[in-house]
């Protein structure tokens, strides 16, 4: 029996503790029980303490408790404790796992452990997807007997979904599905992975394999579905996902209040979570570690804000990496994260620096034409004005586009960056000089080689009418920012695109998965 300093030792571990023997108790008895309890010998101490236990039991469903210990939710060996929507042949048991595979069906948590209503908890399952799988773990939920949960919050498992109709599902496994989507796949198919999922007031946080990839915050001004209670459920989305659950387990947590960071929720912010709930991949992924800029950073903009991330460093002739060794040292010290990593292409000798191999390492490859030989026939860096040289800008602007199409139809990309661009000495004369001739001829070679054009929000281009034509021509679209320093910059360019030119999750490009990437084809 536990008294005296070994209750206040024993914090957090579910038993009887101290803090709670002051809330409830008076001074004078609180007195006593410390001077005489500490032998556990004292009649009144005795019957306080038995007094506490039963209290606590009967109390603990209220949350005043700290964190409870693990609870399992599930035997190993049969579905006792749940219940199936739908189609219940859609979930069984084999070798100590839940299986999802079948018409569309959702299994509730409907036993013992809290009555089936959890507030603030942490919920941990381990999770096996098969290729191609869809699936999810919802919370907050309640029992409903057909169609998908309308009450609750979704956190989905997809490594590798696939087409399902005209559908492709974008958001990825360890997504608080609509309002903070993962867009890059953590896991292989066929592997066992823990997911785990903490509630606590108004703050969600979900880890793949202790990787935080979800924290977030719930807003006053809080979305169409606001945080609340309920219960878990398993989804079986589909008869070709076949999901595996096991090791499920859960422990409240207190309902104490949780200190809430403030949140702006602004026209962006809006506007982010409506694009994130219509399925629309938002990666920023033209974003650079420069001005003292960390990984670390990034990630807590992601976590923050929902506008995921893809980090390029320059490779090239006079960069810091020129190399294979070069980019295998900086891929060795990127740690895994929701973050892609990408491979910014600097001037047009990049494809002699290195093999083909070492550039399939990264997960995308962008270059532009601001780096060209001029028709002088001088290597030209057009953002440094000094060495820009345009004696005859019709010749110039010929010169460019034949580069572009040259670049887009040779080189190993998958997004063509800074579109549009033109050098400060005649940037005045955009809309003359980019003429529509011109503006096609990019396009055509953007969508005859299957490489995506980036609406950049650092220079505010391409324009409306250069993306609604690119759109009808079917060439996909990425955003990108182009940080200069250490401030992530906004993607309101990308944003304001987006609406102004009814562009759908369908126009956007995201990164092909290994053995399909522009330098692995033959």
């Amino acid at each position: 029996m536990l008294v005296g300093d070994d209750l206040r030792s024993h914090q957090g571990t579910g038993r009887v503790i101290l803090p709670f023997v002051i809330k409830i108790d008076s001074t004078r008895a609180r007195r006593r029980l410390l001077a005489k309890g500490r032998n556990g010998c004292h009649t009144v101490a005795m019957k306080m303490l038995r007094f506490l236990c039963v209290s606590c039991l009967l109390l603990g469903s209220a949350g005043s408790l700290p964190a409870q210990e693990w609870i399992s939710l599930f035997d190993g060996k049969s579905l006792e404790g749940w219940k199936a929507s739908d189609n219940p042949a859609t979930f069984k048991v084999e070798s100590g796992a839940i299986v999802a595979q079948g018409p569309r069906a959702h299994l509730f948590y409907v036993g013992p452990a809290n009555n089936a209503r959890f507030k603030n908890f942490e919920f941990s399952a381990e999770i096996n997807a098969g290729p191609g799988a869809n699936s999810g773990i919802y919370f907050h939920t309640a029992f409903q007997p057909t169609n998908w949960p309308g009450a609750g919050f979704e956190v989905q498992v997809n490594n590798s979904a696939t087409l399902h109709g005209n559908y492709l599902e974008m958001k990825k496994t360890g997504s608080l599905y609509g309002i903070r989507n993962v867009y890059k796949q953590l896991i292989p198919d066929n592997t066992w992975f823990t997911m785990t999922i903490s509630v606590r007031g108004k703050q969600v946080q979900v880890r793949v394999n202790d990787l935080l990839v979800v924290d977030y915050q719930e807003p006053e001004e809080a979305p169409a579905k606001a945080l609340s209670q309920g219960t878990f459920a398993l989804q079986g989305h589909d008869p070709e996902s076949r999901v595996s659950f096991r090791n499920l387990r859960v422990r409240t947590l207190p309902d104490t209040a949780v200190p809430a960071a403030k949140v702006v929720v602004d026209n962006t912010y809006r506007e982010i979570l409506r694009l994130g709930g219509a399925n629309f991949p938002l990666v920023d992924f033209h974003t650079h570690l420069k001005g003292g800029l960390t990984l670390e950073e990034v990630l807590r903009h992601t976590l923050d804000t929902g506008m995921g991330h893809g980090v390029a460093v320059n490779c090239g002739l006079n960069f810091s990496i020129t190399n294979d060794a070069g980019i295998a040292d900086f891929l060795k010290a990127m740690p895994p994260s929701q973050v892609f990593v990408g491979m910014q292409a600097e001037g047009r000798e990049w494809v002699k620096l290195f093999s083909r191999e070492a550039i399939a390492r990264f997960d995308y490859v962008f270059t532009d034409a601001m780096t060209i030989t001029d028709t002088q026939g001088k290597r030209s860096r057009l953002w440094i004005k000094e060495e820009v040289d345009v004696p005859d800008k019709q010749a110039f602007m010929e010169k460019l586009v034949s580069t572009i199409e040259q670049i887009i139809a040779n080189e190993p990309i998958d997004i063509y960056v800074n579109p549009t661009f033109l050098p400060d000495v005649i940037a005045a004369e955009y809309d003359s000089l980019w003429t529509e001739p011109r503006k096609q001829r990019v396009i055509a070679a953007a969508a005859r080689n299957s490489v995506a054009i980036e609406i950049s929000s650092r220079y505010r281009l391409p324009k409306a009418d250069f993306i609604k034509a690119a759109k009808k021509a079917g060439v996909k679209f990425t955003l990108g920012t182009n940080n200069g320093g250490r401030e992530i910059l906004p993607n309101d360019h990308g944003l304001q695109m987006i609406r102004d030119c009814n562009l759908a999750w369908q126009d956007m490009w995201m990164p092909r998965p290994d053995g399909q990437k522009k330098a692995q084809a033959k």
